[in-house]
């Protein structure tokens, strides 16, 4: 089955309202020469409305880092689905900083993609094992559960609308990336595995999942040539345009051969 691979960048807590401006033309112009793959930037949440207007009639997708699970109410700080809706048309979800640093669980990272999918957005569900975790030998429990969890209580249709991103947490900005084979195994024996347990063999081939943690233009080739891997969540690599540009420009090469 071919997918549409994804490559999104998160820009995290960096760039001011100016710079994501200038970031995002900088790129524009290289990212809309690669339409094979689906490319997506995800701002902090002051910019997504100055950027989705530089994005207005681009392919270019929009994405935001975060999102409570309710409408409307007094939770000072959070930002609804209902803020996004129209927006922009993605959202990260369960990113492990997200999970280390503010307590984030699987059961609230689950509400949140039933949210975003009731207000059609686009999850992008993280999942991946810190290293202790991976030193112990329990990737493969970690990843499985935390994959399980994410998608109780949604059916197969809805399902393969999410993107699932496997980020290992012992790789994400440390320049220690897993290894093409490693992140291979884990997505397309783990993860796959798992989805074909909760649902079946087409839904589970049919989702996708980027793989993240220290990716560049350097190791991009490595991980794509890899046919389980259908794109990258990409953190620090995304802030500099000519690197993401040129990921993307990978991408589709050794996808498409383009």
């Amino acid at each position: 089955m071919m997918r549409t691979p994804i490559i999104a960048g998160n820009w995290k807590m960096h760039t001011t309202v100016e710079e994501a401006m200038e970031l995002v033309r900088a790129m524009l112009d290289g990212l809309q020469a690669v339409p094979q793959v689906e490319r997506v930037l995800c701002p902090p949440f002051v910019s997504l409305y100055p950027v989705a207007g530089l994005l207005k009639g681009t392919n270019i997708g929009l994405g935001a880092q975060n999102m409570h699970w309710e409408e409307k109410g007094a939770f000072t700080g959070e930002i609804s689905p209902l803020m996004l809706k129209g927006l922009c048309q993605y959202v990260i979800i369960g990113h492990s900083e997200r999970r280390t640093y503010f307590g984030e669980t699987d059961e609230g990272v689950n509400r949140k993609v039933k949210a975003a999918l009731a207000h059609g957005l686009t999850p992008i569900v993280c999942v991946g094992e810190n290293l202790a975790q991976n030193e112990a030998g329990e990737t493969d429990a970690v990843v499985s559960g935390q994959v399980r969890a994410a998608f109780a209580g949604i059916d197969a249709a809805p399902a393969r609308r999410i993107v699932i991103a496997y980020e290992p947490v012992w790789a994400i900005g440390t320049g220690r990336a897993a290894t093409g084979e490693q992140a291979s195994r884990v997505i397309g024996g783990v993860i796959r595995g798992t989805l074909a347990e909760l649902y079946d063999a087409g839904t589970a081939q049919a989702i996708r999942v980027q793989y993240g943690g220290s990716t560049n233009a350097k190791n991009i080739r490595e991980f794509m040539a890899y046919p389980d891997i259908d794109g990258a969540l990409v953190g620090g690599a995304s802030l500099k345009a000519d690197e993401f540009v040129e990921m993307v420009r990978l991408a589709a090469k050794v996808k498409f051969g383009a």
